[in-house]
């Protein structure tokens, strides 16, 4: 078990580099869909909302692939199914892609203890392809479901509470905690409470949707901009999905970030929170107000005091592109140490 567990890193960037082509497919699908329509919002019809959905799709096959791959990591195809159920359910009672890298990890460990169970002969054969599957997908799925899924929903209940009360305080304090929220699972449901508080707030307090709307992009574009200022940090797929969170931020798209976040959790999580945080605060204390329930540049048009929304957007960038980029190591460091994942072979035969 230790030794399984040991090797987290190279766990999650297996994971990290089978989900990247579903984030990049999936969500420069829904920004170009957003971005023709010219509207900050899904389009309601047409070959546009047809472009959305196929996004869509992608965006949500990657948190179940995600921890599949993460699974199948840890003990090989036994765990694929578990692994990917187990995410899938996850994000179903609202964990996000937190809850998927969580539930790829459970059903890693899982499989593995299944695996020790001594069987007869004639059933080890099946043990691979049938009963570690049953089983360890029957006992992911019902943990995700009946031990997780209560806790995340009092916790959301909790959250959407606290942030009401929050809205008379002063706006360093809150704009760090919208800030925070929005980058903290980019599209989780620590995010979505934020979000719709932001939302609920437009008619009457529209800079508290400006600062979101700044958080939302400043975690992709500030994760793009590293990649551009220190290429060696970065593998050859980060900085490819490097491109595509540039034009995923810019449409107020956070998830443009998670296949940096799913890779290296420990140094891009604090980054981008920083930097979300560091946005929304200079967002607030400018006055930029956003009356469309939407993030990223694409909303200039109905942003009161623009200047101050890009100024805001740039700030948390910049934080964001500096704190990760000091916290990371070359990749080259990272392969030394045993991590390289780029030869991965699957054989179904």
């Amino acid at each position: 078990m230790t030794d399984l567990l040991k090797d987290m890193r190279k766990h999650l960037m297996t994971g990290s580099s089978y989900m990247i082509p579903f984030v990049v497919a999936g969500g420069v699908l829904l920004a170009l869909s957003v971005m023709l329509s010219g509207q900050p919002q899904v389009p309601e019809a047409g070959i546009l909302k047809d472009v959305w959905d196929i996004g869509s799709a992608g965006m949500a096959l990657f948190i179940p692939v995600l921890g599949g791959f993460i699974a199948f990591s840890m003990v090989d195809r036994p765990g694929i199914a578990p692994g990917m159920i187990g995410a899938y359910l996850a994000n179903q009672v609202g964990a996000g892609f937190l809850g998927g890298i969580v539930a790829g990890i459970l059903a890693g460990i899982v499989v593995y203890l299944l695996k020790k169970i001594k069987v007869p002969a004639v059933m080890r054969s099946v043990m691979p392809i049938f009963i570690i599957p049953l089983i360890g997908t029957l006992v992911v799925g019902g943990l995700i479901v009946w031990v997780i899924g209560a806790p995340i929903a009092s916790i959301m209940t909790g959250l959407e509470t606290w942030l009401g009360s929050m809205s008379d305080v002063s706006k360093v304090i809150l704009g760090i905690i919208l800030g925070a929220m929005i980058a903290f699972d980019m599209g989780g449901p620590v995010n979505k409470a934020a979000f719709f508080f932001s939302v609920g707030m437009i008619p009457t307090n529209p800079q508290l949707m400006a600062a979101t709307g700044v958080a939302i992009c400043v975690p992709p574009l500030g994760l793009a901009l590293a990649t551009f200022l220190a290429p060696k940090k970065y593998t050859a797929e980060e900085r490819e999905s490097g491109k595509a969170a540039l034009i995923m931020g810019l449409i107020g798209i956070t998830e443009g970030a998670i296949p940096f976040a799913a890779a290296d959790p420990l140094r891009v999580i604090p980054s981008i929170v920083v930097g979300g945080a560091a946005g929304s605060v200079v967002s607030l204390l400018l006055g930029a107000a956003n009356n469309a329930p939407w993030g990223g540049w694409i909303v200039l048009p109905v942003v009161s005091n623009r200047i101050s929304y890009i100024i805001a957007t740039l700030i948390g960038v910049a934080v964001t592109a500096f704190v990760v980029n000091t916290l990371k190591k070359p990749v080259e460091e990272v392969s030394a140490a045993g991590d390289d994942i780029d030869e991965i072979d699957i054989s179904f035969e």
